[in-house]
C-alpha cells in the first residue's frame, strides 16, 4: 500500500508547492497588463485547470511524469511590461499569438531549434532582467510595510534554511495571516466563487513584438527547454513535440479567459520525476497525473485567493512573488555570466531589459534581446592563429 500511495502523495505535494509558490506572480502579472480582479481570477482558474488537464492527458498517454504549470517567468514578464497600449483586450490577443507560436514550435521542430539557438548568455540575461525588478520587491516591502513584510521574509529565511521546499508556501501562509489581521471588520471582499470571464481579443503591432514574442521566447527558454532537460536528466525521453502542441492548444483555449501560457513545469517537475516520487521510474507518471488533478482542483479557489490578494498592499504580494523567483533569478544570472567572452553582451541585455523602457510601444524585454545579440555580432572576437616563431638560425 505504501508503494502505491508514494507517487500519489508526491503528486499532491507537487500540486500544492507549484500552486502556492507562484500564483501570486500570475495575479501580479495579469493585473499589471490591465486585468481587473475578476479577469485575473479567471486567468488563474483556467491556467490551473488547463495545466492540470494537460498533465493528466500527457501522463496517461506517454506514461512518463510530465508535470505542467503556467509560465512563471512569463508572468514576471507581464509585470515588467506593465500596461499595454489598448488595454487588457490587446494583452489577450498577445497571449493568443504566443500560444499559436508554441503550437508552431511543436509542429515545426526548426522553430524550436531556432529558439534554442539564441545564445544562452543573452537568453539568461533577458530572463534575469525580467525577474530583477520583481525580486527587489521584498526589500521595498520591508521599507514600506515593515510590520507586514518582516515576518514574511523571516519565515522564508528560516524555512529556506531548514525545509527549503516549503520556504515560499510557508512565507505565503504568514502573509495570509498578516493580511487577515489587517482586514477591516465586516469586509468580506468580492466574489469568492470560481469565475470565468471571457474577453474578445484585439491586436496591435507593438503588443505582438513587445509582448507576444518575448512571452513565447521566455516560456520556451525558461520553462519548456529546462523542463525537458530535467526529464532527460532523470532518464526519460520527453516527447517535446507532443508537449508543445498540447500546451500551445491549451494556451489558445485559455487566452480569452486570461490564461497567458501553459507549459512544462521546470521548478516543481523534480518533485514528480525524481526518486522521491517512486523508486521505480516507470511508476512516477502517477505523481504527475495526481499533481495535474490537484492543480485543477486548486484552481477552483482562484476567486478566493484573488480576493485575499486584493486586501493586501500590492508591494506585499509582490514581495512574496519576488521571494518565489529568487532561485530562478540566480539560475538566470549563472547562465548569463557563465561564458567570459559573452559577459558584456549579457550585461547589456540585463540592463536594457531591467530598465523597463518602452520604445515605439515595444517593451524592454525585446529590446534587451536585440541589444545583446547586436553586441555579440559587433564585438565578436575572432580567434586568430598565433604567429609562428622564427626558427633559430
Amino acid at each position: 500500500m505504501a508503494g502505491r500511495m508514494q507517487p500519489v502523495l508526491a503528486g499532491v505535494v507537487t500540486a500544492l508547492v507549484g500552486f502556492a509558490s507562484s500564483f501570486t506572480v500570475v495575479l501580479a502579472g495579469l493585473r499589471a497588463v490591465g486585468a481587473t480582479e475578476r479577469q485575473a481570477a479567471s486567468g488563474l482558474l483556467v491556467l490551473c485547470v488547463a495545466s492540470g488537464l494537460c498533465a493528466a492527458w500527457l501522463g496517461l498517454r506517454h506514461r512518463i511524469p510530465l508535470s505542467m504549470a503556467w509560465s512563471t517567468p512569463g508572468a514576471a514578464l507581464l509585470v515588467a511590461t506593465g500596461p499595454v497600449p489598448g488595454g487588457w483586450p490587446v494583452a489577450v490577443g498577445a497571449f493568443l499569438v504566443s500560444g499559436a507560436l508554441i503550437v508552431a514550435a511543436g509542429l515545426f521542430p526548426a522553430l524550436g531549434r531556432a529558439v534554442a539557438a539564441i545564445p544562452k548568455p543573452v537568453a539568461g540575461a533577458m530572463l534575469a532582467g525580467v525577474l530583477l525588478p520583481l525580486c527587489t520587491a521584498p526589500v521595498r516591502a520591508l521599507v514600506e510595510v515593515p510590520l507586514l513584510a518582516a515576518p514574511v521574509v523571516l519565515s522564508w529565511l528560516l524555512l529556506h534554511r531548514f525545509a527549503r521546499r516549503w520556504a515560499v508556501p510557508g512565507a505565503l501562509v504568514v502573509a495570509v495571516v498578516a493580511i487577515a489581521l489587517t482586514v477591516p471588520a465586516g469586509d468580506t471582499g468580492g466574489g469568492l466563487r470560481p469565475v470565468v470571464e471571457v474577453t474578445a481579443p484585439q491586436w496591435s503591432f507593438s503588443a505582438l513584438v513587445g509582448l507576444a514574442l518575448p512571452l513565447f521566447l521566455v516560456t520556451m527558454a525558461a520553462q519548456n527547454v529546462p523542463g525537458a532537460a530535467l526529464l532527460v536528466g532523470y532518464g526519460y525521453r520527453p516527447p517535446l513535440g507532443s508537449v508543445l502542441r498540447t500546451t500551445g492548444l491549451a494556451t489558445l483555449a485559455t487566452a480569452p479567459a486570461g490564461g497567458h501560457a501553459v507549459n512544462l513545469a521546470a521548478i516543481s517537475a523534480a518533485l514528480a520525476a525524481g526518486p522521491d516520487a517512486h523508486p521505480d521510474p516507470d511508476r512516477r507518471w502517477i505523481a504527475s497525473v495526481t499533481a495535474g488533478a490537484g492543480l485543477a482542483l486548486l484552481g477552483l479557489g482562484a476567486g478566493a485567493v484573488t480576493t485575499l490578494v486584493s486586501w493586501a498592499p500590492p508591494v506585499l504580494i509582490e514581495a512574496v512573488a519576488g521571494l518565489a523567483l529568487l532561485g530562478a533569478l540566480a539560475t538566470a544570472l549563472t547562465s548569463a555570466l557563465a561564458e567570459p567572452a559573452a559577459r558584456e553582451a549579457a550585461v547589456v541585455t540585463l540592463v536594457v531589459t531591467a530598465a523597463g523602457v518602452s520604445l515605439a510601444g515595444i517593451g524592454g524585454a525585446f529590446w534587451g534581446l536585440i541589444a545583446g545579440c547586436l553586441m555579440l555580432l559587433v564585438f565578436r572576437r575572432r580567434t586568430r592563429p598565433a604567429a609562428t616563431a622564427p626558427l633559430p638560425p
